[in-house]
């Protein structure tokens, strides 16, 4: 979706949660099961990458400075063991995870009503390979729809006009 929504008003206040433990690459050995649920180290599988990569739409909720939360609907696609989603490269958000890596997750509705359970995550702004990546992934779960409006957005806005937000949800 070109602009992924208007942004939402805060729905609570406070400061972002406590960081949970940083990201890392994990092996192909670790990478999920593409038929199977999400495995993280250990074979563990992750319950919340599951129920949120499968969510039509996804409430991905970023903090400002001030630690105020916004709320924004978004596209959003599968991606081995995280989540991707499409976004305008100067949108507030990408700002807000640039200095604010923590992110609350909740599967949504297209106008950002909360459908489910809320979930902590860690999101990163992707470079331009990454940011390719996520925009075929997005579009080509969305379709049609999808394709349209990513191939319009790139001819408006240029291939750096757009880029891709990497999410990975706290564990199961």
């Amino acid at each position: 979706m070109g602009r992924t929504g208007a942004e939402g008003e805060p729905t609570g206040g406070g400061r972002p949660p406590a960081p949970s433990g940083g990201g890392s690459h994990r092996s192909g050995a670790d990478r999920p099961d593409p038929a199977g649920g999400a495995e993280g180290p250990g074979g563990r599988t992750n319950p919340a990458l599951d129920r949120l990569g499968a969510a039509r739409y996804l409430a991905v909720t970023t903090f400002r400075r001030s630690g105020r939360p916004v709320v924004t609907p978004v596209w959003v696609a599968r991606d081995g063991d995280a989540l991707v989603v499409w976004t305008v490269a100067d949108s507030g958000k990408v700002k807000r995870v640039r200095h604010t890596p923590t992110v609350r997750l909740a599967p949504c509705d297209v106008r950002g009503r909360v459908t489910g359970p809320e979930t902590g995550g860690r999101a990163v702004v992707l470079g331009p390979e990454g940011s390719a990546r996520a925009r075929r992934l997005v579009s080509r779960r969305y379709g049609l729809l999808g394709w349209l409006l990513i191939t319009l957005s790139t001819l408006r806005r240029g291939r750096t006009g757009t880029v891709g937000l990497r999410i990975v949800p706290a564990g199961g």
